[in-house]
């Protein structure tokens, strides 16, 4: 069932969307050779319990972390570890924010020091990938029309769409229907209305784009060794389109003034 929100949840869920906003700008300032994801796990938890709010993911299903910290051919559920991070790294930081009752989740990636030119390609096409998905969320427009829009862009680059993780709907719950795939057909699909409150994921591959799970049954890698890589985002679909709840760009911007 799919739950439309109020114009109060929305706000809700704007604030928390906000503070994990502020929460990637923060590590984005410390994620550098030599740092662990096990210490960048700790900072996450410590910054949302100075703002008043809780890591959402912790304990959900028994997952033991505040942070998805996924490297390089982890596509996502990465766990934090001692294993200090290296020079040419690609980290994807994956977290979901409880302010008040109220969620928001985003998932962003970093290149650890100087990547090369082929991550750096993938971490680009990736982030613009999202955007184009974001693009089609708007009323009226159906889901395959997010999917294909990223499914499309992608592989024209040479790369792969994930399947078996997708966006979703989120609310009182982490995970609330639709599910969101990034890859399928314009036109087909649950059709998007207002005040449907959504994730765009999109999870992109070097190679293949099937994956592997570890043994702890969450971490989630490439069949071929391939690289992988996530952005995401929380937004509200509005007559005008994506409201969207975690955008970085305003705090962005107030930094530059400060």
């Amino acid at each position: 069932m799919i739950f439309l929100k109020t114009e109060e949840e929305i706000q809700g869920m704007k604030l928390a969307g906000d503070l994990l906003a502020k929460t990637h700008l923060a590590l984005k300032k410390i994620i550098k050779p030599g740092i662990t994801t096990l210490e960048l796990d700790d900072f996450v938890e410590a910054f949302l319990k100075k703002h008043g709010a809780t890591p959402e993911q912790k304990g959900y299903m028994g997952f033991p972390f505040a942070i998805c910290a996924s490297v390089n051919d982890e596509i996502c559920h990465g766990f934090p570890n001692k294993k200090p991070l290296k020079d040419g790294d690609l980290l994807t930081v994956d977290m979901v924010v409880n302010l008040n009752g109220y969620l928001a989740d985003s998932a962003w990636s970093y290149g650890v020091g100087h990547i090369s030119p082929e991550h750096q390609k993938l971490y680009d096409v990736t982030k613009k990938a999202l955007y184009l998905g974001i693009e089609q969320a708007k009323p009226g427009n159906r889901l395959g029309d997010i999917g294909h829009a990223i499914q499309s862009y992608v592989e024209s680059q040479g790369f792969s769409v994930v399947r078996d993780f997708v966006g979703h709907g989120i609310g009182k719950d982490m995970h609330e229907d639709p599910q969101i795939p990034h890859y399928g057909k314009p036109g087909r699909g649950q059709r998007l209305v207002e005040n449907m409150v959504i994730t765009i994921e999109p999870m992109v591959n070097t190679g293949d784009w099937r994956c592997t799970i570890d043994e702890n049954g969450w971490v989630a890698r490439t069949v071929d060794g391939g690289w992988s890589c996530q952005f995401e985002h929380t937004m509200a679909i509005t007559k005008d389109g994506a409201f969207v709840l975690t955008e970085q760009t305003p705090f962005e911007e107030e930094e530059e003034h400060v």
